[in-house]
């Protein structure tokens, strides 16, 4: 009995086990890294699974404009998988960033910081776009903005609430974009 339960035992353990090392990544060392040189990349984990731009052209955008008297700050990246158009977006409405800042993503208002997800089904035609609110919050950090060389790097985290009440976690968001003007 003593060895049939050793065995057991033996055989459950390598069950668990998983020659494929890539599976046994961690998702966050497939996340672009958090630099701040212009190199255009952007990253997040959403729902716990990578999150990165499409590889077609226009898959990722930032920019940080004034315009009448106030600043704009938007960046954001696109993918499809599954027939479904994923877009991800931080940024601000009528509000300046600052390196070093750490900024509270609310509601998608005049004077606030934001952030969003929305979603294209092309197999159904539906699409939903959701932000960040007073209840379902975030953080977007500035950790980098050099004015001269239109470069910005951050980090971002928020929670994001859709039409069926399903609340959807981005966590461990970075970017480092040249901006237009």
């Amino acid at each position: 009995m003593k060895n049939l339960f050793l065995i057991l035992l033996t055989a459950l353990s390598l069950s668990c086990c998983d020659k494929d090392d890539n599976n046994n990544k961690i998702p966050l060392d497939q996340l672009p890294p958090a630099t701040q040189t212009g190199a255009n990349t952007f990253g997040c984990l959403l729902d716990g699974e990578i999150f990165k731009p499409g590889i077609y052209h226009n898959s990722y955008n930032c920019f940080y404009q004034y315009v009448n008297g106030y600043y704009y700050f938007n960046v954001s990246a696109n993918n499809t998988s599954n027939n479904i158009l994923k877009d991800i977006m931080v940024g601000t409405e009528k509000l300046a960033i600052a390196e070093g800042q750490t900024l509270n993503l609310y509601e998608r208002v005049n004077g606030n910081a934001f952030g969003s997800l929305s979603n294209l089904d092309d197999n159904t035609g539906i699409y939903q776009h959701n932000s960040t609110s007073a209840i379902n919050t975030g953080e977007l950090k500035i950790t980098k903005l050099d004015l001269k060389n239109n470069i910005v790097a951050g980090t971002f985290w928020y929670d994001i609430k859709d039409n069926k009440g399903v609340i959807h976690q981005i966590r461990e968001g970075r970017f480092d974009m040249q901006f237009t003007k």
